[in-house]
This record gives structure tokens, C-alpha cells and sequence, in this order.
């Protein structure tokens, strides 16, 4: 932790800095976690050690409740997951993924201390719980959460204070990481690591977290490396500049990050893009069309007709009738098109779920067509090393691929590897499939310049000896990696 120092953040209290210069993609520090666990909903399908997602899990012998990938991942997790299985098997059942996270927690602090390392800056005590902050009806969801977990609790574990279990809870609440899967694709469960927590919030910040799953293959656990997040910088950052990342995405408008920023983190963000709200008239805008621009009515009726389509397109993805989604998204872009911006936030959001069913239905040129126009949006209005302009680039380039389109799929590729080779690292698990995926692309593209029949044949030729295959079920926005902390829920 050479690389920062802690200091008195104007406004915010104590914040981290650069103690050196750093560049785009450089790694600031790592640290691993605290403790961390699977979210309940996921139990049986996320390795409780390495948090992978798996066709096939084995489950532990003695809870029934951890699931892991191997005999392996069962080793590697033993030492956090023994005193929990015994308090399983007495509970008789485990209990949310809360209090899964709190006792885990508390028997490392019983067992380490409050240092629990060299790295650490900040004891788990000097941590914020902001339980007087807390509005009434979730301070009784609270308090459900810590009665249920003083029954969980073994008598034979060491006694704590209900003040300190308190603030263990409060902690959690209000920063607990988002854990992903190996792939960085989906949030599979949530995780304590004190350095982080050090690191305010900016909505156009200066460096970004992402989850390093390390290396549990070894069938030696000693050869094995931590889950750790590594946080990474965005761009040039001076020795002396204040580290930020971003809690909530930016593509929300001002008005509605300042909600989620004080309903869960308890302040009032005060950043340049909040005090100017950039980019909110892109985020609600017109099309403007040589010159002429939609009236504000105009504007405002695509907007709640917009709103109200994808509140039908959404309740139709959860039941799973896909081709129904793409009929409501259909119908109700062919009305918003021509009236609302290409960076209009409803109409992006309606091209991203409708290209991710459209793939999945195997409607390539159709998914293509509406990806491009989401990420040409999203070009607009996130940071150029958006981490999430990165992963629609991607998804984008593979569609593009898929329908054909050669020169626009590697094109997306390319721009997808350059953004997350600064968020990911040249050794992240999606940056290597994308260097794959780009090499693939980038030896098509050359056949087809050579010869664009030949390659259309081959391509054909390939795809009928090798059929595609469906792709993954589209998941609900939530269920994707958006917001840095997890909300208790």
C-alpha cells in the first residue's frame, strides 16, 4: 500500500491518494477480502470458493448448503467455511447471505485481530456503519437480521457485544462489494475488504475496481493466489490526487444517483458533474434532425410511453416469452426512434435488452443493428475507459460477428480489448477471450478483403457442420455488475 496514503477529503472525510503518478491501466493496489460469501439465490450454482459458476458442483458432505467446484475448491475454502458448517448442521439451516457475511467476519476478527494484515490501512472498527443515518423501516429490516443472527451465532464461538455486532451489520450494509463471477459478467455474491471502503465516490472518477478471482486450479493449495480486487487507474493520476471510484453508474441521471448515493451511502455528492448535471439533457434529449429538434411535449410523451413499454418488456423477460419482448420493443422503438437522441437513457436501455433477446433468439442482423446503436450511445455518454462501455462493446462485437458483419464485429472487438486491458488487465479471464476472440476476427478480416465470396462460403460451410448454439437466457440489468457496493436487501 505504498502507492496511497490516507487523508482528510474536503467535504468527505478520509479519503485515499496517489502518493506517485500512475497511468491508464496501472494497478494501484490489491487486497484481498475480509470474508466474503455466495448470494442465497445462487447457492447451488457459484462455487463458495472461488466464486466460478459450474455445470456441475459438488455439495459439502456435512452442511449440505456450500456447493464447490472440486475437491479442491473444497480445501481452499475449508478454513473460512469450517466453523460455518458446524453452525449450519446446528441451526439446521443456513441463513441469508447477511449473516452468512457477518459471521464469517467476526470468527476472522476473533481469529486475526483487527489487523489482520500488513496491507491493511484501516481497522474494520474505524469503518463507517451509519446505523443513526438509517431511515425506520430499514433499521427494522436491520434489527430482524441481527436477532436471526444471534440465534445462528454457536455458543461455542467467542460472545461479542450487540454495539459491535451492530456495526459489523452497518458496515456490511453500506459497504459490502458486489463479488462476480470469473468472467466479471454477473454479481454472484458480496465481500468485506477495508482498504477499499477508504476510496470515495465520484459519478466521473479517476480509477475503477474489479474482482482478480487468483488462481485455485492447483491441486497444491500452496501454489494457490487470493480472491482480491485490484483497483486500477482510468487515466493519468498525479502523486497527490484524491483516488475515486464510481458507487452507482453514471448512466443514471443526476437526480436519480444522488437518490441511490444518499439512500444507501448517506451523503450528498457534490462532484462537477452533479453540481452542472452533465450530460442529463443527452441522457432525456430530442433528436434533432438538420437542425430541427422535437418539441419538449413531444419529447416528454416518447419519454413515459418509453418508460411504460419497458416496464411491459421487462415483466415479459421474466416470464421468459422472449418473442413477445421483441414485439413490445419493436412497436415501441418504431414510435421513439424518430423523436427521442440516440443517447436518450430509456431508448438505450430498450436497444440493450432487446439485442441481448434478439442474439439469444438467433436474430443476428436485427441484434447486430440495435447493439451498434446502443454502443454508439454509450460512446457518448460514459467515460472513454468505462468498464461497462467495454462489456456492451464486446457483447456487440460478438453479435456483429454472428450476423456476418466482419468488418464492424472486429472493429467492436477491437475497442472492447483496449478498454478492458485498463480495467481488467492483460491477465483478467474476459480480457483473454477477448485477445482470442480478436485474433479470430482479425484473421477473418483479412479473408474477407482477400475474397469476400470465398469467405461468406467458408463461414456458411463452417456454421452448417457446426450448428450455433443457444446462447445464454438474458438476465435482468440487475443481475449484471452495475452498482460497486451491494444493497442489503
Amino acid at each position: 500500500m505504498e502507492n496511497v496514503a490516507i487523508f482528510e477529503s474536503p467535504g468527505k472525510g478520509r479519503g485515499l491518494k496517489a502518493t506517485k503518478e500512475f497511468w491508464a491501466g496501472d494497478v494501484i493496489f490489491a487486497e484481498p477480502s475480509v470474508a466474503a460469501v455466495v448470494f442465497d439465490s445462487l447457492a447451488d450454482r457459484i462455487c463458495h470458493s472461488c466464486f466460478r459458476r459450474q455445470e456441475k458442483l459438488q455439495k459439502c458432505g456435512q452442511c449440505k448448503f456450500a456447493h464447490y467446484c472440486d475437491r479442491t475448491c473444497q480445501r481452499a475454502g475449508w478454513a473460512e467455511h469450517k466453523l460455518e458448517c458446524s453452525a449450519i448442521k446446528t441451526h439446521g439451516k443456513a441463513p441469508n447471505e447477511n449473516i452468512r457475511l457477518g459471521a464469517r467476519i467476526l470468527w476472522r476478527l476473533d481469529k486475526d485481530g483487527s489487523m489482520m494484515s500488513d496491507t491493511q490501512m484501516v481497522t474494520l472498527e474505524e469503518l463507517e456503519d451509519h446505523i443513526a443515518d438509517m431511515p425506520e423501516d430499514d433499521l427494522k429490516d436491520f434489527k430482524v437480521d441481527i436477532h436471526n443472527f444471534l440465534d445462528y451465532w454457536p455458543r461455542s464461538s467467542k460472545q461479542h457485544t450487540i454495539d459491535d455486532t451492530f456495526h459489523i451489520f452497518g458496515v456490511i450494509n453500506c459497504n459490502g462489494f458486489t463479488v462476480s463471477d470469473q468472467r466479471g459478467l454477473q454479481a454472484v455474491g458480496v465481500g468485506l475488504f477495508p482498504n477499499l471502503c477508504m476510496v470515495n465516490h465520484n459519478c466521473w472518477p479517476n480509477c475503477t475496481v474489479i474482482l482478480n478471482h487468483g488462481n485455485q486450479s492447483a491441486v497444491n493449495t500452496m501454489f494457490h493466489s487470493q480472491r482480491r480486487i485490484e483497483l486500477r487507474s482510468l487515466g493519468k493520476i498525479e502523486g497527490g490526487d484524491e483516488l475515486t471510484v464510481s458507487y452507482v453508474d453514471f448512466l443514471n441521471l443526476t437526480e436519480e444517483r444522488q437518490k441511490l448515493l444518499k439512500t444507501q451511502y448517506f451523503f450528498d455528492c457534490t462532484c462537477e458533474h452533479c453540481k452542472d448535471h452533465v450530460k442529463d439533457d443527452l441522457k432525456l434529449g430530442g433528436l434533432e434532425v438538420d437542425g430541427v429538434k422535437p418539441t419538449e411535449e413531444q419529447v416528454k410523451e416518447a419519454t413515459d410511453y418509453c418508460f411504460e413499454m419497458m416496464e411491459k418488456m421487462e415483466k415479459a423477460r421474466l416470464n421468459g416469452n422472449y418473442h413477445e419482448v421483441v414485439k413490445i420493443s419493436k412497436d415501441c422503438l418504431e414510435k421513439t426512434e424518430p423523436v427521442l437522441a440516440d443517447t436518450h437513457i430509456y431508448q438505450l436501455r430498450m436497444w440493450s435488452t432487446l439485442s441481448e433477446v434478439q442474439a439469444y433468439l438467433q436474430l443476428f442482423d436485427d441484434a447486430a443493428d440495435n447493439s451498434r446503436k446502443m454502443v454508439e450511445g454509450y460512446m457518448k455518454l460514459y467515460h472513454p475507459n468505462n468498464a461497462a462501455l467495454g462489456m456492451a462493446a464486446m457483447r456487440s462485437g460478438v453479435t456483429h460477428w454472428q450476423a456476418g458483419e466482419i468488418e464492424v464485429g472486429h472493429g467492436m472487438v477491437c475497442r472492447a480489448y483496449a478498454i478492458l486491458m485498463v480495467t481488467h488487465g492483460s491477465m483478467h479471464p474476459i480480457t483473454k477471450d477477448l485477445e482470442a476472440m480478436r485474433m479470430q476476427t482479425e484473421m477473418e478480416l483479412r479473408m474477407f478483403r482477400q475474397n469476400e465470396y470465398v469467405y461468406h462460403s467458408m463461414r456458411e460451410a463452417a456454421l452448417k457442420n457446426k450448428p450455433m448454439t443457444m446462447m445464454q437466457e438474458p438476465m435482468n440489468m440487475e443481475e449484471g455488475v452495475k452498482n460497486l457496493f451491494h444493497r442489503r436487501k
